[in-house]
């Protein structure tokens, strides 16, 4: 039988069955409707066998769903969130889902365009790593579909979140990195994104457990681009007149900026306690030892995923907040 013109009656025909049986198997009504579980067995083999998908169209028109989510992160360069949206992907294609992908450039004007973009495109839900200041926008988008925020939260009462632990973790990273010095650099990103916050917030935390007193002479933002990295090192190494002791910067794409000042001006050979928020492979292979705190972005799919199917089910579910752990990698000296 010529698998591309299978039909609902074609299944039905071979596995001896009715073509309202294999509708309910197909859209799991079997146990509702008391089907045996040898006919679903039957069916089953039938649709492996003759590699059967339902047409999209046709699955969306009975049971009013696009089959597709959005997702929005503010930069597709960046191997943090490349590494989740590859992991949605995934877990979407399985569960029979499309993921359409879309960038805000961490902009918010650009973030409405392409939120609005993924509405026309009738989108079930959407998940966002928003650059909004507030939820007045997605207030309203939350009107015609839920929302899930990962690794940038705004409004808890309204909106589903997941995030890390980013204050906990900093805080204990920056115990590590500081212990012994009488100064730490910090370097980060845009302060209004509640990351930035919570990294922040962390960063003092940690110099407060090892008695140093926070100095705003330490602390520098612009946005989370490598060359706003580059920048704001050589800001701090021409204010002091030299290199600091300790320095921490609050995400990888600022690292990779700050080690580009390092190499452009050979300056690896000084003593400096370095670390940053995120880890990856290369970090290791750096001639330096380098303090981290690495991201769970399996557990953050997941969380994320597990969501957006109970959103899917019941829109109107009460918010909820997941909160999870990262590991540290400390310096061992």
């Amino acid at each position: 039988m010529n698998q591309k013109k299978m039909k609902l009656a074609d299944i039905a025909e071979l596995a001896g069955v009715s073509k309202s049986t294999v509708s309910f198997v197909l859209n799991g009504h079997a146990t509702k409707h008391r089907i045996a579980p040898e006919t679903v067995m039957k069916v089953e083999e039938v649709v492996k066998q003759y590699g059967y998908a339902p047409s999209t169209y046709a699955r969306a028109l009975k049971s009013n769903q696009t089959f597709t989510l959005g997702l929005v992160i503010p930069d597709l360069a960046n191997m943090g969130f490349a590494m989740i949206a590859k992991k949605l992907e995934r877990q979407s294609r399985e569960l029979g889902y499309q993921l359409l992908i879309v960038s805000s450039e961490d902009d918010c004007e650009q973030e409405k365009r392409v939120v609005k973009s993924l509405l026309d495109r009738q989108v079930d839900l959407i998940i966002s790593a928003t650059s909004m200041l507030d939820a007045h926008f997605y207030s309203e988008v939350k009107k015609q579909v839920p929302i899930v925020f990962f690794d940038r939260v705004i409004n808890q009462d309204e909106f589903t979140s997941i995030k890390t632990d980013a204050r906990d973790a900093t805080r204990q990273l920056i115990a590590n990195l500081a212990k012994g010095c009488d100064e730490c650099v910090y370097l980060g990103g845009q302060l209004h994104l509640s990351p930035s916050q919570d990294r922040l917030a962390g960063y003092r935390d940690g110099l407060a457990e090892v008695g140093i007193e926070y100095d705003d002479e330490w602390v520098l933002h612009q946005d989370f681009q490598p060359e706003s990295g580059y920048q704001m090192m050589a800001d701090i190494v021409n204010r002091k007149g030299g290199m600091p002791a300790a320095l921490f910067t609050a995400s990888y794409s600022i690292f990779e900026g700050v080690l580009k000042y390092l190499t452009d001006h050979r300056l690896f050979d000084h003593k400096i306690r370095l670390a940053t928020f995120d880890h990856y492979t290369i970090i290791d292979c750096l001639p330096i030892q380098v303090g981290s705190i690495e991201q769970d972005s399996d557990s953050i799919a997941q969380a994320i995923f597990t969501q957006v199917q109970s959103l899917i089910d019941d829109p109107m579910m009460t918010p909820r907040h997941i909160v999870l752990p990262a590991k540290l990698h400390f310096i061992v000296n």
